[in-house]
């Protein structure tokens, strides 16, 4: 278990230096007091060779021996210690961010006290990091180990090993689950946990009346073969992607016109349960497995090109224009470190872009080394932005196929320009024949000589007689029926050029072959003051502790491309990476559990939560490596867990003792996001358009600046004359356009992610604007009439059958007798009201009746509570 910070010792140091009675042993150097000294002190005296007033903080022995004031610490006197006297008067370090809290000023004192104690002979000299056996001792870079399943005491309560970590700890407090949910409130939380969206009423009789054994398996099997489950699932990685179909960086944010098809591949790959191995694999370096050429793709290379868009997804400035376009440069390859880092390792490296890191033992030169393995790709000097670095999909079948569709295409165009020529030539000739012979002669030749050839006196003619100005644009004023034919043979051939293979292209990372870029890092951070070159490594911390990972050598003779993104991957993917297993695990159980085993999901460092169930993050680890990394299967060990199954009710004395369930002693009742809220609102209403994949739906403004679904028809003046989305409107909302200044609406007020660059875990809020949403907004307005009028259609006139219809449709569960006659009482008063306020409607063609309204406005309360808005 990771060491709390300082709050035990400080209580240990507090009370022993109260008692007189402080021992060497309470405090050292290494454990307590450089963390204190390296996030507050380092950049100035010792990290890349600074040392203000010639004074090194970086070991024990360096303070005694100062610098240019003298000693920094007199061992055993704290009074007497220049460093005492300036931080604890906040003359140093300088910056009220950087000062030191009373707690540290604390712990310092008293390691000073005790006669400046270290754990260990240092060191004479530190050329460069160094990294402490302390810091080497942080949970999350230890190897994986699978503990044994745990023996409980309510074996009868474990249905996967799951329950027995869990359970090992309840009891351990004398606790132990809480009671299973009812099937109802299962079944909807299992539709919603895999597929994003509620049951139909069907799907839950259907599940109800299942009495064979293993019928909860079998719903778990079905929904994870659901093409729905890779649109959910999917979305939770696009998150840590920083999935985005537009560039972002400036106020331009220009789109990414291709940017989908990475969407489409994430979802494709969690359908089929990629083993996540691979999947990994192919985003860091889907080009550099690649067989055929980039100009004659095979499918499988497409895909494995269209993965790498994964290292496109960081926003990016280089599309238009920016005041510094070096410094955007630099920015977008940042970003994508901090992209892969936090996705794949849960670790902060960007925080060592500028200088060490604070907390975690992360040189700046292992951030430089890390993107050292981006490089070649992201090339800084020979930079292609967005729009060159495209593939064109286009094979040699492909160009071919174009080629003869041309050919048949210009022999139509051939044709049609004999014939205006034809045509133009016979009406030249009738109106010449209008005018005296003795212009004739000239007439011909003026008509004969191009525009840009004419004689003054061709054109003095031509100019005098105006109707000899017979051309292809003007022969319709002469010979509306020629024209015509004209127009026809245009539009054959267009037709017949609309046959071609349309060409697509892929968003995707790609190296020139035989060209590595040099790496430098960059003094405080900055691109203009490159230093030492590096070559490209995975986290030291890491390599020491785990030293049989593969490394990433500079460059690789069996591949055209420099082979170090595909030799991260196999580390990483090595299966003993200490830090990628559990990232991952970790990812799915917070999908599950509304939060993770470790809570900080992006950050396993020392300001990141430990884990509440180290075992269990550690098994499930291995289980997921020894599964073929198989995320489905990690899904059925936690879905048909006695844990997941759980009610949100619990013991009344447990959940005081632990309010926010890190011992799963219940379920956690969660709020749907903001994708689940519209998905589900589209379901019940009987308007959700299923169909997979394909371009984003557009995201315009409407007329008072809101960001709502739909194409801009400037033509007509912004928002313009509405342009009919044919049904795409209804899609889920996966497939909406992620553009970064254009967040839907409804989906914003959800706590929809801003990419920037990622989102690595969502933080649902409760605020007024999503009521305020729910009671005003066009989309919840509209949706619920569609609602109403689906209830209507299945229920009938019936009332009360209305009534029971719209609840199962928006809870999944029969409405109870109070709920229907409160429910009839509001339609009642609903409609009497409306049809006091709506007289002038009746002749309208679309009017909608008073008791249209008044069920559409119970609709609109349903869809508004918080029992469709959570689930239990």
């Amino acid at each position: 278990m990771q060491r709390l910070p300082y709050g035990p010792l400080l209580l240990i140091v507090l009370w022993a230096t109260s008692t007189g009675q402080a021992e060497a042993e309470d405090v050292y150097f290494e454990r307590d007091v450089r963390p204190i000294l390296k996030a507050h002190c380092f950049h100035c005296h010792g990290e890349a060779g600074e040392k203000e007033g010639n004074l090194d903080v970086r070991l024990a022995r360096f303070l005694t021996a100062g610098g240019d004031s003298g000693a920094a610490i007199e061992p055993g006197d704290a009074d007497a210690s220049l460093l005492l006297e300036r931080v604890e008067s906040g003359e140093m370090p300088p910056g009220e961010d950087l000062r030191l809290s009373d707690e540290e000023l604390a712990v310092l004192r008293a390691w000073v006290e005790a006669g400046a104690p270290t754990l260990r002979p240092e060191p004479e000299t530190v050329d460069g990091p160094l990294i402490t056996a302390e810091e080497r001792s942080h949970w999350s870079f230890q190897p994986i180990h699978k503990p044994a399943v745990p023996e409980v005491q309510q074996a009868d309560r474990v249905q996967t090993a799951v329950d027995a970590f869990v359970l090992r700890r309840l009891e351990a407090d004398g606790w132990t689950l809480a009671d299973q949910a009812t099937a109802r409130t299962l079944v909807r939380r299992l539709y919603y946990d895999l597929v994003g969206f509620p049951p139909t009423p069907d799907e839950v009789q259907q599940f109800l009346d299942d009495r064979e054994p293993g019928a909860w398996q079998r719903l778990v099997d079905n929904l994870l073969d659901s093409p729905h489950y890779g649109e959910r699932w999917g979305r939770h990685w696009l998150d840590v992607a920083g999935y985005a179909d537009s560039e972002g960086y400036t106020n331009d944010d220009h789109t990414r016109p291709y940017a989908y098809k990475y969407r489409d591949y994430v979802i494709r790959s969690f359908n089929a349960d990629k083993p996540f191995d691979r999947f990994i694999v192919e985003q860091l370096a889907g080009d550099e497995l690649i067989t055929s050429p980039l100009n004659n793709l095979s499918p499988e290379d497409v895909e494995l090109l269209t993965a790498t868009g994964f290292l496109r997804m960081g926003p990016d400035g280089t599309a238009g224009s920016v005041d510094d376009f070096e410094l955007a440069k630099n920015d977008a390859i940042a970003e994508t470190v901090k992209i892969v880092s936090s996705a794949l390792m849960g670790m902060t490296v960007g925080c060592a872009q500028c200088h060490d890191h604070r907390y975690d033992p992360i040189p700046q030169s292992d951030y430089y080394s890390f993107r050292a393995v981006f490089e070649p790709a992201f090339d800084p000097q020979k930079w292609k932005r967005p729009a060159q670095r495209r593939i064109s999909l286009y094979t040699d079948e492909d160009r071919a196929r174009a080629a003869e569709i041309e050919a048949e295409a210009k022999k139509i165009d051939a044709e049609r320009l004999a014939k205006q020529k034809e045509f133009i030539d016979a009406t030249f000739e009738r109106e010449l024949a209008k005018l005296p012979e003795e212009v004739h002669e000239l007439a011909r030749a003026a008509h004969a000589t191009s525009a840009k050839e004419r004689t003054d006196e061709q054109k003095a003619l031509l100019k005098k007689h105006p109707s000899l100005n017979v051309t292809a644009g003007s022969l319709y004023l002469y010979d509306r029926k020629a024209a015509d034919k004209l127009k026809e043979m245009a539009a054959e051939a267009k037709k017949v050029r609309d046959g071609k293979p349309v060409q697509e292209f892929v968003r995707a990372l790609t190296e020139t072959p035989g060209r590595i870029p040099p790496t430098h890092l960059f003094y405080r951070g900055d691109h203009e003051q490159p230093k030492d070159e590096l070559l490209p490594t995975g986290l030291s911390v890491v390599s020491m502790n785990i030293p049989d990972l593969p490394g990433i050598p500079a460059d690789t003779e069996e591949l055209k491309t420099s082979g170090r993104r595909l030799a991260l991957a196999k580390r990483l993917t090595d299966g003993n990476h200490p830090l990628v297993p559990r990232v991952i695990v970790n990812r799915i159980w917070m999908h599950h559990f509304g939060t993770g085993l470790v809570r900080t999901p992006a950050d396993f460092g020392v300001l990141g939560s430990p884990p509440t169930h180290p075992e269990l993050l550690d098994w499930l680890a291995r289980e997921f490596v020894e599964s073929g990394w198989s995320v489905k299967h990690i899904h059925r060990l936690i879905l048909n867990s006695a844990t997941w199954r759980q009610t949100s009710s619990a013991n009344r004395n447990l959940m005081a003792a632990d309010p926010d369930n890190e011992l799963y002693g219940r379920s956690n009742l969660q709020r749907l996001d903001a994708e689940a809220v519209r998905d589900a609102i589209l379901r019940i209403s009987g308007k959700l358009n299923d169909n997979l994949y394909g371009e984003p739906i557009p995201v315009m403004a409407d007329r008072v600046g809101r960001w709502v679904l739909g194409i801009e028809n400037l033509n007509a003046g912004r928002p313009g004359k509405e342009i009919d989305l044919e049904g795409t409107e209804f899609r889920r909302s996966v497939y909406v356009q992620v553009r970064r200044s254009r967040p839907l609406a409804v989906l914003d007020t959800f706590d929809w992610p801003r990419m920037s660059p990622n989102c690595a875990q969502r933080t649902p809020s409760t605020v007024t604007p999503q009521s305020l949403l729910l009671m005003n907004s066009d989309f919840v307005i509209d949706f619920s009439r569609y609602f109403a009028d689906r209830v209507a259609t299945d229920a009938g006139d019936d009332r009360t059958a209305q009534v029971r219809r719209a609840w199962e449709l928006a809870f999944n569960r029969p409405a109870e007798e109070s709920e229907v006659q409160s429910a009839l009482t509001y339609l009642d008063d609903q409609t009497a009201l409306l049809t006091e306020r709506l007289p002038e409607e009746k002749d309208k063609k679309e009017a909608r009746t008073p008791s249209q309204e008044a069920l559409a406005s119970l609709c609109q309360l349903l869809v508004s509570s918080n029992e469709f808005l959570y689930v239990e």
